[in-house]
């Protein structure tokens, strides 16, 4: 009986480390078939773009952005940057993507052949995909007009800066950029009016409270137990009623509500302020965002692997590579500085898939929904789709990979002298070690919690913030007062900073600039 013929493999696309545009070219649509016709991939068109080190250090220097307005601070990043790698001390990414349709992805020209192919599955497909499909960047981030926003905010800036001074204009930017992580609505919002509807609205508001107020009190039923409210009770009501307090976008109350920011400098805190919403879902998916990433360019390399058109070298310069790239240091070694977001993306990604197509026991009774469905492409991009980083742990990481990655939790008491392990390798364990892990990518449990709660704008024109504190962890007390001083630049008026504690309401500090 004869053997079944071989699978006539192609012949590679290149041979050493060399690499031209008309090969770039032709590796990119050997990608391309595999992230369309084997994934299904959904991607914005792609524009790829291989520059210099001094360009890939620049476009760090600028947060990763292909075009953005001057500020001092991009200078001293960029000049930090390029010193420690001209030393030695510090390497380059491979690429950055950037979230705009097009997809503009940046290659290093340093890179070999293999690197390429590599980060342009990574970047040009991976990430593409992802960003164009989950449901974070779909509601906060508009990729077909970033690019535009973008060189309009350019203009402005230099228009601002030769109309009122390079001086001028840095205040207000030094300000905004300290208050960046305090300029992002969490939560879906209604459009934003502009401030001429702002005045409008609050001139209405105001005439019909005027009209209405005895009436309305009136006519209030009261609890006979509680003392009648006074005056100036009410009024404090009624204007945090009309402000919309409180307010956790302290970026977005300064730009429609300071008494002393002229246009111009509210139009710069409206820049500020959405680049910071911009970049906010990337904060949420790094995770999420890098394993798809990750998981993709893992499958295509091995599928032109597969079809001869990578040679075993290319293949052996990739995976090495791929294994720095999650590479996971352990505990006591110099370079851990905690999970790998790489290692953890690709690893859970990588355990969907067994889930799906080979499930052992303890998988069907934690993943009854997609145990042993077989289709892991599905299931894949339904989870890139719907899910963060916080919210993709919780509901995928696996007993059997928390068990693989060697993970518990310990606890840190204030009260004790040392760690308690709380939680290891069982049912019970399995549950905390995931939502323990899941919280702490939750950007609204790392990130302090300061609102907006009072402005008397008629009276002492008080800025009044509220830090609500958790877990009894308080604000560096450095970093608070610098925080009053830019919120005070931009108020013009005194600040004032209460902090409370979460679980009792009591208050801890007080403080003001």
């Amino acid at each position: 009986m004869s053997e079944a013929p071989a699978l006539k493999r192609a012949r590679p696309l290149f041979e050493g480390t060399e690499w031209t545009f008309d090969l770039l070219q032709q590796l990119y649509d050997a990608i391309e078939t595999v992230a369309r016709d084997d994934l299904g991939l959904d991607t914005y068109p792609n524009q790829v773009e291989v520059i210099s080190s001094e360009q890939m250090l620049d476009a760090y220097a600028s947060l990763g952005m292909p075009i953005l307005y001057r500020h001092w601070s991009f200078g001293k990043r960029f000049a930090r940057d390029q010193r420690l790698y001209q030393k030695g001390l510090t390497g380059l990414a491979y690429e950055i993507v950037i979230n705009s349709n097009p997809c503009i992805s940046y290659n290093m020209e340093d890179n070999s052949a293999a690197l390429h192919t590599l980060v342009m599955a990574h970047a040009a497909f991976g990430h593409n995909h992802f960003f164009k499909n989950n449901y974070l960047f779909q509601e906060w981030t508009d990729a077909d007009s970033i690019l535009d926003f973008l060189d309009y905010a350019r203009r402005f800036v230099a228009a601002c800066e030769e109309r009122h001074g390079l001086l001028e204009v840095e205040a207000v930017l030094d300000a905004a950029h300290s208050l960046m992580d305090h300029g992002i609505f969490r939560y879906s919002r209604r459009p934003e009016p502009t401030v001429k509807e702002l005045q409008e609205r609050r001139r209405r508001i105001a005439e019909e409270q005027e009209r209405s107020y005895n009436d309305l009190w009136r006519t209030v039923p009261r609890d006979p137990s509680r003392p009648e409210p006074t005056r100036a009770e009410i009024e404090a009501k009624e204007r945090r009623q009309a402000l919309h307090l409180p307010e956790e976008n302290i970026l977005y109350f300064l730009e429609m509500h300071s008494p002393i920011l002229k246009d111009w400098q509210r139009e710069l805190l409206a820049i500020v302020r959405q680049l910071a919403q911009y970049f906010y879902p990337q904060r949420q998916t790094k995770v999420m965002n890098e394993g798809c990433a990750t998981f993709v360019h893992h499958h295509i390399v091995n599928a032109l692997y597969d079809k001869g058109l990578l040679s075993d070298g290319a293949m052996l310069e990739i995976l090495h590579s791929h294994s720095n790239v999650v590479f996971q240091p352990e505990f006591d070694d110099p370079r851990y500085s905690g999970l790998n977001p790489y290692t953890l993306g690709f690893n859970m990604m990588q355990d969907i898939k067994r889930i799906v197509t080979d499930p052992a026991d303890e998988d069907r009774e934690w993943f009854p929904t997609i145990a042993g469905t077989g289709d892991w492409r599905a299931a894949l991009k339904d989870a890139w789709q719907n899910y963060r980083d916080e919210s993709f742990i919780q509901q995928f990481l696996s007993p059997r990979l928390i068990r693989e990655m060697r993970l518990f939790v310990l606890t840190d008491q204030g009260d004790e002298p040392f760690y308690r392990v709380a939680d290891i390798h069982d049912d019970r364990g399995y549950r905390h070690v995931r939502q323990s892990l899941a919280g702490t990518y939750d950007p609204g449990m790392a990130d302090p919690d300061i609102q907006v709660i009072d402005a008397d704008m008629k009276g002492d024109r008080v800025l009044r913030v509220r830090h609500t504190i958790r877990d009894g962890i308080p604000l560096d007390e450095n970093d608070r007062d610098m925080t009053l001083q830019h919120l005070q630049t931009l108020w013009g008026y005194d600040v004032s900073m209460v902090g409370v504690d979460r679980e009792s309401g009591e208050t801890v500090y007080e403080t003001e600039a």
